[in-house]
């Protein structure tokens, strides 16, 4: 973190012409990354803001969540395909990440009530809900405040403790003062992450290798937005008042919970948000296979398998 602030203030150091000039290359590159990446799905204007929703296929529904800094690229990339044949599939971004609006308040319960909101207008019933990562822990705070909107939960990799530390991967994103994100959001965050996209998408993905069309089949430029960076941030932030009072409430869960896991996951342990998840879920499951974090990416045709209710990993006794 005082690197951060350290770097905060070193660009106020920087002459008007530079700093403008880097204000002048976010904008642009903002801008050709959605001329690039342009919205895949269709808007739906709810009270906690307007999401970006994509829909395909038929028959009982999945809602499927991603992950921080991420987008429905995640599960686009391919689950999407391998589940509509069966399924009416539902992939959202969340709010504030690729193209949903992000209001004023959006941690995890109101990203819950938000996605609530949503079930009631699309008329999804009571889907199985999906999430990856981050995703994970908005589907708990989703089933915890509206259990009569979820049928079950089928979470990979989900996030469902709060870290002793920030995993390294977001460390740099730990800048606590506004001013300073929003310097940071509009200089040097758009080309310090194109500089060091190769070894962030190793610490991501590994020890998996991450695709080559990582960037634009999966979205993964979208994330140079001014307005994603910031949102990424205010998601971490809200973590440490919001994650520990959901996981307290774990064991109120009365609805099937399937846990997947890679085993070397880089990114957040499986012990600590996995088998700690369902030891305090009644009648929850845990299955570990060989992979790291980005499965859904990486591990698409498993993950489909998975979310369908087949056995695809080792079970782990609770």
């Amino acid at each position: 973190m005082k690197h951060l602030r350290t770097t905060a203030y070193s660009i106020l150091t920087l002459g008007g012409a530079t700093l403008g000039g880097l204000v002048l290359f976010t904008h642009r590159t903002a801008r050709k990354v959605r001329a690039a990446l342009p919205p895949s799905g269709s808007f739906v204007d709810l009270p906690g803001g307007r999401l970006h929703v994509r829909e395909q296929g038929a028959g009982p529904v999945l809602l499927l969540v991603h992950g921080l800094g991420g987008q429905m690229g995640q599960f686009t990339y391919q689950v999407l395909e391998k589940l509509a044949a069966d399924y009416r599939v539902v992939v959202v971004d969340r709010p504030g990440s690729g193209y949903s609006q992000r209001p004023a308040s959006a941690d995890l319960l109101s990203q819950a009530d938000t996605l609530a909101a949503l079930i009631d207008k699309l008329d999804l019933g009571r889907p199985l809900v999906v999430g990856h990562s981050l995703g994970g822990a908005v589907a708990l705070a989703l089933a915890l405040n509206h259990p009569g909107r979820v049928a079950g939960l089928a979470l990979v990799a989900p996030l469902s403790a709060l870290p002793e530390t920030v995993p390294p991967i977001f460390q740099r994103l730990m800048i606590t003062s506004r001013w300073q994100q929003q310097l940071v959001a509009w200089t040097v965050a758009t080309p310090l992450s194109m500089r060091r996209s190769p070894q962030v998408m190793k610490a991501l993905f590994g020890p998996e290798t991450p695709p080559h069309d990582y960037a634009t089949r999966a979205g993964g430029m979208l994330s140079l937005q001014p307005a994603q960076f910031l949102a990424t941030i205010a998601d971490l932030e809200a973590l440490p008042t919001y994650l520990p009072t959901l996981t307290a409430r774990l064991p109120e869960l009365q609805l099937p919970v399937r846990v997947l896991y890679g085993r070397h996951d880089a990114v957040l342990d499986w012990a600590t948000n996995g088998r700690a998840l369902v030891e305090q879920v009644d009648g929850a499951t845990l299955q570990l296979v060989e992979g790291g974090h980005m499965l859904p990416i990486t591990q698409p045709d498993l993950v489909a398998r998975f979310i369908r209710g087949e056995v695809v990993g080792e079970e782990i006794e609770a």
